[in-house]
């Protein structure tokens, strides 16, 4: 199986490449359209700044390419607030793949820390990436923008307020948290991505 990783300007890349060679996959890391084109699987990671990353998308048609793919594509964090319509953070347009804002989070009393960070439950978990027994199952979150629950959430979590934990559209898959940093469920999340 072929499986690439988009290479961009954001971090996280490596522990996702290393996550998949722990499964038996040795991903090709690239920011090659006709590389990303052909893979039969795409991940979109991420873990860095919405609008200095959108604006590196655009400029190297990383937008028009991601927006294109056909096959399963997974994005983590940073890459499925990308895969939203907009950001708070640097009030930039995004991908616009689902249809919904990411929002900053605000504390609502003295014990709401931003970013929200550490291990977090997820409940009302649908078909695709999970199967029924990962239902309050721990994952691990850092973020300090979230996406509201809507149409194409697949998974939601509450920090401060209830949020999406994964979204699903057609062939796009999403993660608010870290798969390839949530041990044993994570290793779970990713093999079905592989699977689908």
């Amino acid at each position: 199986m072929d499986v690439a990783i988009v290479n961009y300007n954001a971090g996280n890349i490596y522990s996702v490449d290393y996550a998949l060679k722990r499964l038996g996959i040795t991903p090709v890391v690239t920011g090659d359209p006709e590389l990303l084109g052909k893979a039969d699987k795409v991940i979109f990671p991420g873990v860095g700044e919405a609008s200095t990353t959108m604006a590196y998308l655009k400029e190297h048609k990383l937008d028009q390419v991601i927006t294109g793919l056909k096959q399963p594509v997974l994005g983590i964090c940073l890459g499925m607030q990308l895969m939203c319509r907009f950001s708070e953070e640097g009030a930039v347009d995004c991908l616009n793949i689902f249809d919904t804002d990411v929002r900053l989070f605000v504390p609502e009393k003295h014990e709401d820390k931003v970013p929200h960070m550490g291990w977090n439950t997820l409940t009302d978990v649908k078909d695709g990436l999970f199967s029924p027994e990962l239902e309050n199952r721990f994952v691990y979150f850092v973020h300090s923008y979230y996406v509201p629950v809507h149409a194409s959430t697949a998974a939601t979590s509450h920090y401060i307020l209830p949020f999406s934990a994964a979204l699903q559209k057609d062939n796009f898959y999403a993660t608010q948290f870290h798969p390839e940093k949530s041990g044993s469920v994570g290793e779970v999340i990713l093999r079905n991505f592989l699977n689908l």
